[in-house]
């Protein structure tokens, strides 16, 4: 750790003396600075790390003298210094992982009905609501893209955007299958129904993340729908996009003109084939890790609420609340925190740090 520490530090002068110099062009400036504000976490707890390791070193030093005075405060200092020092160390640790440079993103969160017909489209729209509450909690904000109801106040789907610093951070672990387990509204006899909504979360990508050619896309126009399929507007405003070489297609029709859903519906293709292209990389890069806290599959259950039982459960790290109305106002950094956690520590384990 110390060596490691002590290479840090020497980079990190290295590159103020790099900024020093007046005729780096402004390129190499940039890329310095980046640099730079990079390592001045790691740097800045490595200079408090060693300073406790110094002091450590010298309390069990003194733990053999013949002064009892000096004895019995090297004891105590050594005593303090040790819990200190194991807190250091795991978040230098922490802070040596390699980031995830989509972690600063913003969100596109598509939401779909899985089984379980009217009662999947009700909890549908219950995950939106949920997922709106923490955005706002986080001062985050929401725009729908797309949408789908079912008529009685339910979500065939719903695509969303979530702008807000680290958003994919805190929500790329909610991508899976979320399972409910209640008596739907329609129910007379009082059964318990169980139900499925997925999830999926994919970072918001630019232009220069990922090219599309034209000739890969075929677009289709026609007149937006309501509820039911009656048509709402005269003119061809809703589009269709079919990604040729993967048949994948997105649809907008929410917007007034045919520009703005053309460009919401290329901006969800190329979330999603970005998110395909990541996965392949990190599969690549890493066939042999499997993480406990779950691949982002689609097929995967990741959670279920059970609403008899006031219970909300994260089957990837076995944590549950038992204050279900509380978790669907929002409040759903319990499992958040944990998955995170559970990242951290796995990616710590697989590196060897």
């Amino acid at each position: 750790m110390l060596n490691t520490i002590q290479s840090l530090e020497k980079r990190y002068q290295e590159i103020n003396e790099q900024l020093a110099q007046t005729h780096a062009d402004y390129q190499e400036i940039a890329d310095l600075a980046k640099e730079r504000s990079e390592l001045e976490p790691l740097v800045t707890i490595g200079r408090e790390y060693v300073e406790k390791i110094t002091a450590f070193e010298e309390a069990r030093d003194l733990l053999n003298s013949d002064d009892d005075d000096l004895k019995e405060l090297a004891q105590s200092d050594f005593q303090t210094l040790q819990p200190e020092i194991e807190q250091l160390e795991a978040e230098i640790k922490k802070l040596m992982l390699p980031k995830d440079p989509r972690d600063e993103r913003n969100v596109i969160v598509e939401i779909r009905a899985g089984a379980g017909g009217d009662e999947a489209g009700l909890f549908a729209a219950d995950l939106y609501r949920m997922y709106s509450r923490y955005a706002d909690a986080k001062r985050w904000k929401i725009e729908i893209l797309s949408q789908s109801e079912t008529g009685i106040g339910g979500l065939k789907e719903i695509i969303f955007l979530i702008k807000g610093k680290m958003a994919y951070s805190r929500l790329k672990f909610e991508s899976g299958v979320h399972r409910v387990q209640r008596v739907p509204v329609t129910e007379t006899s009082g059964r318990i129904h169980t139900s499925t909504v997925t999830v999926a979360v994919l970072a918001e990508v630019d232009d220069v993340d990922i090219s599309i050619p034209e000739s890969d896309i075929r677009i289709d126009v026609y007149k937006s729908a309501g509820a039911g399929g009656q048509n709402v507007q005269k003119n061809s405003t809703a589009v269709r996009l079919t990604h040729i070489p993967t048949g994948m297609v997105v649809a907008c029709q929410d917007e007034r003109s045919q520009l703005q859903n053309k460009e919401r519906a290329l901006s969800i293709l190329k979330a999603r084939l970005y998110e395909i292209e990541e996965q392949k990389r990190q599969e690549e890069l890493d066939a042999n890790r499997r993480s406990q806290v779950g691949t982002g599959e689609r097929s995967e259950k990741i959670r279920t609420y059970n609403y008899p039982q006031s219970r909300v459960t994260d089957h990837r790290i076995n944590v549950s609340s038992f204050n279900l109305p509380v978790v669907m106002e929002g409040e759903i950094d319990l499992f958040i925190d944990e998955l995170i956690l559970k990242d951290e520590t796995e990616r710590i384990e697989a590196a060897g740090i």
